[in-house]
């Protein structure tokens, strides 16, 4: 069994996708997958799925709803569900599972391995792996109590900084002109985040367009002081200043953590 939360939340098997109607049962499923393996207590849970304006029998409730989440996840080939209740809450056991959100981070972490030995192929092929698996937002339109806020923020960010760390490949690779369009539009769709700047001016510098890519630097300096009131970081100002003499800017690829 599959699950899936990099989109609307679903379930796959040999039958296909399967998904949850009910949107505090489907509330309830996806905080357990957000935690697989780990327990939620009872009024984690319960403030998950009402907030603080908990009816009088929410614990009763709850309980309804975890009963209706083993019948969708029973499968009759297996002696037990994955759903387990662990004092003070419950939990979902993958117990070898798929869950597609751990492995986009499995895939993350072996691309950041890759690029610090300096295998950047397999590198940019693992983290396009990675960005592959997502079909839509993280957990697509499921409440966003603490829980799952927080799971959803987290992927978020990993998925930026894996499209970031894509990038770094390929102009490791020398494929400068191949980004341009891509580092175009993640500008348009990340304004503040520095590093596709920063990445897109060197990818112009390095195409032999470096009008445009001084010109990408005053765009990005005239949206950072107009919306924060900064200027940009050390890093954009040193590629800059490199772009300005025609230098060729060595440092200018962001290091591997």
């Amino acid at each position: 069994m599959r699950y899936e939360l990099l989109g609307s939340l679903r379930v796959v098997d040999g039958d296909g996708p399967s998904s949850i109607s009910a949107q505090k049962i489907e509330i309830l499923l996806a905080s357990l997958l957000a935690h697989a393996d780990h327990v939620l207590s009872v009024d984690q849970l319960m403030g998950e799925i009402w907030g603080e304006r908990q009816p009088r029998r929410a614990l009763a409730g709850l309980h309804v709803y975890v009963s209706e989440v083993r019948k969708f996840l029973y499968r009759p080939d297996r002696a037990a569900g994955p759903v387990l209740t662990r004092s003070p809450g419950y939990l979902l056991r993958l117990d070898g599972d798929a869950l597609d959100a751990r492995e986009f981070l499995e895939l993350v972490a072996l691309g950041r391995r890759y690029l610090r030995e300096r295998r950047f192929e397999e590198a940019g092929e693992a983290f396009e792996r990675g960005l592959a698996l997502w079909r839509g937002p993280a957990l697509g339109d499921v409440g966003r109590g603490p829980v799952l806020r927080g799971f959803a923020t987290r992927l978020t960010e990993a998925r930026l900084e894996c499209t970031e760390l894509l990038v770094d490949a390929q102009l490791r690779r020398g494929r400068h002109r191949e980004v341009v369009g891509l580092l175009y539009t993640l500008t348009v769709e990340n304004p503040l985040r520095e590093a596709f700047h920063r990445q897109l001016m060197l990818a112009l510098y390095r195409s032999e367009r470096r009008a445009d890519a001084l010109r990408a630097y005053r765009s990005a300096r005239r949206t950072l002081l107009d919306e924060l009131g900064l200027e940009p970081c050390t890093p954009m100002q040193e590629l800059h200043r490199a772009i300005l003499r025609s230098d060729d800017p060595d440092g200018a690829m962001a290091p591997v953590g």
